[in-house]
């Protein structure tokens, strides 16, 4: 969670320099090299034909769409907003587990996860000036997509090491994702900062190689609904390093909501394991 409690701040660095299509390129580019590497170094044979379509969806999930689109809310967004927002993750990513497995969460669990999500959306209204975002738009895009991904990878993480199933969705993304950076540098403005660099290395090797190695890792071992408890923690930490790195001024609403939402999601998880 400390890694990716420090992806939104990452992410708004690396913006300093880069422009939004090629920080997300070059990222999952990075990534991919060092995933590649400890995949060939270490002989990791191809995965079983029948987990393709699952790390599909880690790849679609967690490293294209899920970046791509907090990078673009973060054009616009504060990181404290993005957090508070993107803070139902967990119940998300509940609730994408509950249908993958077929289980049927309790009760509690529906009234708890629409009480989140009516804390969310009043919050996001209420700071945008009565009407929703883009931005908006995007995050909430966002946490539908990261959610399958972090479903399916919990799920093949059963089956395989939790790096080999980012490993090999990084993998799989290259054929994408290095066009895409050779395109979105040639047409983006690259100003190379001590800010911006950091941001783009701490997103590539933090946040999408070594923080979900150990995230799918953790859930293979625990359960998805009870890996997803530990995101409790995700929005309040992101919200304390927007202040620390980034400097923003936070509204009281976001705390405010940013703790209504941890409540809403305990109770839920509480039900749900």
């Amino acid at each position: 969670m400390t890694a990716f409690s420090l992806t939104f701040p990452a992410t708004a660095w690396g913006l300093e320099g880069f422009g939004p299509w090629s920080l997300v390129a070059v990222r999952s580019v990075l990534a991919a090299i060092i995933a590649g590497t400890c995949l060939l170094a270490l002989r990791v044979p191809l995965p079983d034909r029948r987990h393709w379509a699952g790390l599909s969806v880690v790849a679609g999930g967690v490293v294209l769409g899920f970046p791509m689109l907090t990078t673009l809310a973060l054009e616009t967004s504060t990181t404290a907003h993005a957090a508070v927002v993107v803070g139902l993750l967990p119940v998300t990513t509940a609730l994408f587990s509950a249908l993958r497995v077929g289980s049927r969460p309790s009760r509690a669990f529906w009234a708890a996860a629409l009480a989140g999500s009516a804390v969310v959306i009043a919050f996001t209204v209420t700071q945008s000036g009565g009407a929703l975002t883009s931005a908006d738009a995007y995050l909430f895009g966002a946490l539908l997509v990261c959610a399958a991904g972090y479903t399916e990878g919990g799920r093949l993480a059963r089956v395989m090491p939790g790096w080999h199933v980012i490993g090999w969705a990084l993998a799989l993304c290259l054929p994408l994702t290095v066009p895409a950076a050779t395109v979105a540098l040639a047409y983006e403005p690259v100003q190379l900062t001590a800010h911006s660099v950091t941001g783009l290395l701490w997103v590539a090797v933090g946040s999408q190689f070594l923080g979900l190695v150990v995230w799918y890792r953790g859930m293979a071992a625990i359960g998805i609904p009870k890996a997803s408890q530990l995101q409790l923690a995700q929005p309040l930490l992101t919200l304390v390093w927007s202040v620390l790195l980034l400097g923003e001024q936070l509204t009281p609403a976001a705390p405010l909501a940013a703790a209504a939402v941890l409540v809403c999601i305990a109770v839920a998880q509480r039900a749900r394991a």
